[in-house]
């Protein structure tokens, strides 16, 4: 049996949740170092907070993925996880920036890294879903179609959730002016915009997704290749720590890939915001409150926008068009050379406008981290074992950030003596050593198209 070939617009609807967790997402990436030295962070600190992120997904994503293989019922496979996961984060979206609200409890900044950590483990519950779901779905030679359609959704949720507190100030009046210790109006609002979207684009995933039963996909499963997976007479928990010793060669093969990508990508969220506040606005290390500070926090918002709307773009139109001509590995070499050269390039820029252009080159890199790495790696998964083997492989996107987050601040503190602009040059040399090491990677699905 084969699957149905979903239309654009069938595709597009299954992956519109991503819209939303984007933009959420977003928001985060964009704001949280801000909203956490607003809250009294020191800027070696910040890392130690993200830690929160890739803890969630080292510890959520293979268990949902576990439990969504298994499940089945009247609200489908996938569904009910991606669900809860939105109501979820949408409670961290609207309290992480009024965090100060429960000073009388605990300290602002405790509360606002909690939020944090409750917005990151429900992103990780929806969006692994997310993943398996296309999965699930699509036949080989849709899928990468599906996940460039997906990663351009992820761009238009995260151009809309990155601009927005800019939007709002500039174009509503939103003030974004602040005192010691609180969080902008501006800032404040876009977070609660951001929960009210999420939800919304879930839902649109929700009425008009049909999921494949477990029957049914069994039927799909080819008995070849690297696919073939243990038999699950009585599957628990544990069986994730023997899924991980039988990973497909090729998953063993992009973890390297995705260490070096993600390891970057890391970096980059973190210290963006002290990078261009100092290096390009010449305020101070100390400098958390200003008028000047909001805006260069403003101002990274969009350029988180470009890079997002670039990756949008390049995904939807261009990516698997380029895939087909050269190759999987080589676009997604050559996209993270790119992208290394433009994280490289900030150090040079005369001023923040011109900051605009590495972020286009940032944007190629990031359409192909969202796309190529899962295309590769679903021709290579068993039907029965793609929710647990795409909650695995988020492994080697936390684990480069936990590591970053454990050594990224001392680094900036002692050996770029607080000057975070070196932490984006050393995360666009990661890119070029994960770009090299795409060629090591096994393409299961273009070699089955080859022969």
């Amino acid at each position: 049996m084969e699957k149905r070939k979903l239309s654009f617009w069938e595709i597009w609807n299954m992956s519109f949740g991503f819209l939303g967790i984007q933009m959420g997402f977003a928001l985060q990436n964009a704001n949280a170092s801000r909203i956490l030295q607003i809250f009294g962070a020191d800027v070696h600190e910040l890392s130690w907070f993200w830690i929160i992120a890739p803890l969630m997904g080292l510890i959520v994503q293979p268990v949902i993925g576990h439990y969504s293989d298994k499940t089945w019922g009247r609200f489908g496979r996938r569904k009910p996880f991606f669900l809860v996961g939105a109501i979820l984060a949408s409670v961290g979206l609207i309290l992480m920036p009024q965090a100060n609200i429960f000073i009388s409890v605990l300290p602002a900044l405790w509360v606002g890294a909690g939020m944090l950590m409750i917005m990151d483990a429900s992103f990780n519950i929806a969006m692994e879903p997310f993943r398996a779901l296309v999965g699930d779905n699509l036949r080989t030679d849709q899928r990468t179609a599906g996940f460039s359609i997906q990663t351009s959704l992820i761009g238009f949720g995260a151009v809309i959730g990155s601009a927005l507190p800019y939007v709002l100030t500039k174009y509503f009046h939103v003030s974004n002016s602040t005192v010691p210790g609180s969080v902008p109006l501006n800032l404040t609002l876009s977070f609660i915009i951001g929960a009210a979207v999420l939800i919304g684009s879930i839902l649109v995933t929700l009425f008009t997704t049909k999921e494949y039963s477990p029957e049914e996909l069994a039927n799909f499963e080819d008995p070849q290749s690297e696919k073939d997976a243990p038999s699950e007479e009585k599957s628990k928990l544990t069986d994730i720590f023997t899924d991980f010793a039988k990973m497909p060669t090729t998953m063993r093969q992009l973890s390297w890939v995705q260490f070096f990508s993600w390891f970057g990508l890391f970096g980059m969220w973190v210290f963006t915001t002290p990078a261009i506040a100092h290096h390009i606005y010449g305020l101070p290390l100390s400098d958390t409150s200003s008028q000047q500070y909001q805006d260069a926090g403003d101002w990274v918002g969009i350029l988180f926008g470009v890079y997002n709307l670039v990756s949008a773009i390049i995904a939807l139109f261009f990516l698997p068009y380029i895939a087909k001509k050269i190759g999987r590995k080589s676009t997604h070499a050559v996209s993270l050379i790119i992208g290394g050269i433009g994280l490289i390039s900030i150090y040079f820029m005369p001023n923040e406008n011109w900051v605009v252009l590495p972020m286009i080159l940032i944007g190629v890199a990031w359409a192909s981290i969202l796309a190529m790495p899962y295309a590769i790696l679903a021709g290579s998964i068993a039907p029965k074992k793609m929710g647990v083997y795409m909650g695995i492989f988020n492994f080697f996107v936390v684990i480069p950030q936990i590591i970053n987050a454990l050594i990224g601040g001392p680094i900036v503190k002692y050996l770029y003596n607080g000057d975070a602009i070196y932490a984006l040059i050393t995360s666009g040399v990661s890119f070029l050593i994960a770009a090299l090491l795409v060629y090591k990677v096994k393409d299961v699905d273009d070699t089955i198209q080859k022969s």
